[in-house]
């Protein structure tokens, strides 16, 4: 039985899949995240792990989760997801299964995933970023997972881009989320007389070329931009990947984005350093919380 079950938990949905040991997802079953409470948001989750594992049998189960997550106590505190604030995940989940859970980061697990399966195959200093509801991020440093002290290292989200800027749901001000998520850019273009409704629409005006969408966009890379190089000059990087829904955009983020990095990336060691976008696209953090387990 070489299977596991592994589980993706964001702000926007819930997803949980069977992996095998090649890193393919073999089913996926994914609903709403629930927001009226903990409970609900629970129910959600323990349906999902039933309808997977109804499936067949699976030895151990991979959580990917938003953060924060404090690791040794098994609990996350998901920025995005309200209602759940130090919630035992790792101790329901067991409950319910009866198997050995690991838990990580969102960020982390994917750039596990797409260090394993993915875009960033052969990186030895790899920055994954997950730009959408929220932005998140994980690094594998040397080849290997790196989380941190308590598990949320590479929340690059949460690092300051505009030192007097927004207030951001963490409880900070000016995080590169503010400028770069996919909803702080449709509140902003909709503030300059834009009128779609979400990121997806975002995208497709800009595409279209759009001048207000275009600008959203560029405002959310220069930040970006700020928030890699950072990074890439305090971790020697030598590849970022970028996934998430606002990823999607293809060139309309990149293109920008590259741009704006030439402005930052002054120093001979990251002046190479390679942006591309994510291979697994809504796998990658299945496939990283399968390998959390692996």
């Amino acid at each position: 039985m070489s299977t596991v079950l592994a589980l993706d938990i964001g702000g926007t949905k819930i997803a949980v899949g069977i992996v095998d040991a090649e890193g393919t997802v073999l089913q996926r079953f994914q609903l709403p995240t629930p927001r009226d409470s903990a409970e609900a948001a629970w129910r959600v989750t323990a349906d999902l792990i039933g309808q997977a594992r109804s499936v067949g049998p699976v030895r151990a189960v991979g959580i990917a989760s938003a953060g924060p997550v404090a690791l040794h106590a098994g609990t996350i505190s998901p920025v995005n997801i309200a209602v759940w604030r130090d919630f035992p995940i790792v101790a329901r989940v067991a409950e319910l299964t009866g198997l050995p859970v690991r838990l990580g980061g969102d960020g982390l697990c994917m750039a596990l995933g797409e260090h394993w399966r993915g875009a960033g195959r052969g990186a030895q200093f790899l920055l994954g970023m997950v730009v959408s509801t929220g932005i998140g991020g994980g690094l594998v440093l040397d080849g290997v997972p790196y989380d941190g002290r308590t598990g949320n290292a590479g929340h690059v989200g949460h690092m300051v881009a505009d030192a007097d800027g927004e207030p951001c749901v963490c409880g900070g001000h000016g995080c590169v989320e503010t400028l770069a998520s996919g909803p702080r850019m449709t509140r902003w273009a909709q503030q300059q007389g834009w009128t779609g409704a979400d990121a997806k629409d975002l995208a497709a005006s800009a595409t279209a070329g759009d001048a207000v969408a275009l600008a959203a966009f560029r405002r959310g890379t220069r930040a970006l931009a700020a928030v890699i190089a950072s990074t890439a000059a305090v971790c020697d990087l030598d590849l970022v990947v970028i996934g998430g829904g606002v990823a999607n955009a293809g060139d309309v983020l990149f293109g920008p984005l590259r741009e704006a990095l030439t402005r930052h990336t002054g120093l001979s060691f990251i002046r190479d350093l390679r942006v591309v976008p994510a291979d697994l696209g809504g796998d990658a953090g299945l496939v990283g919380a399968a390998a959390l387990v692996r």
